[in-house]
């Protein structure tokens, strides 16, 4: 619609055009988030073709429209708000399923109709805790007696040797630190609570009202209880305690394989590559300089514009070794590798196609058979304890301050 000057408007008057002055509608934030809220509401029922309803069968968000729903309709201020636009009479009187006061908390309720100063993300659903995840607590907690606690008690006290001599690793129970998913196998150990946890059975496999997989476990626990709960459960309960650890298998306990395992999903690759420049230092030390570095792609494809790139240092370079990784957080990986020979990093300036000067970074002066010696201790999981030495060529062992 265009829009009139005073003058515009006198002139229409004259002509006997009324002006209709345009109304402008203020809302507070928390009737802007009551809007938005019963906006999806109804973008739900266009899209099912029914009102959100309660019950632990249906979709967590139907769950929560449902509730929402029923917030507005008691709430006259809310009901007023949005009422004009209600053009499906969901805010008619009708008879629902009363809902479960344990499946939401007031301030996720309060959060979702606008009465908090900030509102999370609904996909975020922080402060809902749902009728499984209560379950899954009550779980954890319900335990009895061991009555052939003999039988697993020497399982115990050999896995805590294990871990003492570095056999076996403690890793975080999270998707990022190095692991690609958090499964939970029968015969796998874990810290919970502070105590070890043992699963010594896994049932038939089941199928979740979610839709997720889940299984019926037997579960020990090292101070001589166990308890019968669920898969779920207990990876829910290992997530949810910041201490919570995997215990690694005796053979897991590298940061990567060699071989594949069938399960096993390939993470990147390790390099190690020579360069082929003419510059005086990279000449006179080619035999031992050597480029570290880990990628997720190709190593032919991450190497194919090296003699434009100074992270190559502006020459082609040519693959001297190559390790596939399995099952690893590459970043991670890599900042262990840099950190270790460190000591040896190559310091040159060389410049770039823009004749711009760069110091190339992932190059060492170290000898091949001190990397390939680094990979075994890799493998072995003892690589984090280690430097490398340039005055001897070797790996040592690091020094911690106390």
């Amino acid at each position: 619609m265009a829009n009139f000057t005073q003058e515009d408007d006198a002139l229409l008057e004259e002509l006997g055009v009324e002006v209709e002055a345009k109304k402008v509608v203020s809302r507070t934030p928390r009737e802007e988030r009551t809007i938005a809220g019963f906006e999806e509401i109804q973008r739900f029922v266009e899209e099912h073709g029914k009102r959100p309803r309660h019950g632990e069968d249906n979709d967590i968000f139907e769950r929560l429209y449902a509730v929402r729903l029923e917030r507005i309709r008691d709430q006259d201020e809310c009901r007023n708000l949005v009422e004009p636009m209600d053009h499906q009479g969901l805010l008619a009187t009708t008879i629902e399923q009363p809902v479960e006061v344990d499946e939401l908390d007031d301030d996720a309720l309060l959060a979702e109709l606008g009465a908090e100063a900030e509102t999370a993300d609904i996909t975020e659903l922080r402060h809902v805790r749902s009728s499984a995840e209560k379950r899954a607590a009550e779980e954890i907690a319900n335990r009895d007696k061991c009555e052939d606690f003999e039988k697993f008690e020497p399982l115990f006290e050999k896995v805590q040797r294990e871990i003492k001599d570095g056999t076996r690793q403690t890793r975080p129970f999270v998707k990022d630190a190095g692991f690609l998913k958090a499964d939970i196998k029968q015969g796998e150990f874990f810290i919970l609570g502070g105590q070890t946890v043992y699963v010594a059975e896994v049932g038939e496999t089941i199928k979740a009202p979610n839709g997720e997989t889940d299984a019926r476990l037997r579960v020990i626990y090292s101070n001589g209880t166990e308890s019968n709960l669920l898969l779920r459960s207990l990876q829910r309960a290992l997530y949810k305690d910041e201490a919570g650890r995997r215990i690694s298998e005796p053979a897991a306990g590298p940061l990567f394989t060699d071989n594949e395992d069938e399960d096993d999903q390939a993470s990147g690759t390790i390099y190690v590559l020579r360069s082929k420049s003419n510059h005086p230092t990279v000449a006179a030390h080619r035999e031992v300089l050597h480029k570290i570095g880990v990628t997720s792609g190709k190593v032919e494809r991450r190497i194919a514009n090296a003699k434009i790139d100074p992270t190559f240092l502006m020459a082609e370079v040519e693959i001297v070794a190559t390790y596939e990784l399995f099952n690893i957080n590459r970043t991670k990986l890599e900042n262990i590798i840099h950190r270790v020979f460190g000591p040896a990093k190559l310091d040159i300036e060389i410049m770039d196609r823009f004749g711009k000067p760069v110091v190339p970074k992932e190059w060492f002066l170290v000898p091949r058979f001190v990397i390939d010696e680094a990979v075994e201790r890799i493998k072995d999981g003892t690589i984090s304890s280690l430097k490398y030495d340039p005055n001897s060529a070797s790996l040592i062992e690091r020094e911690f301050r106390s």
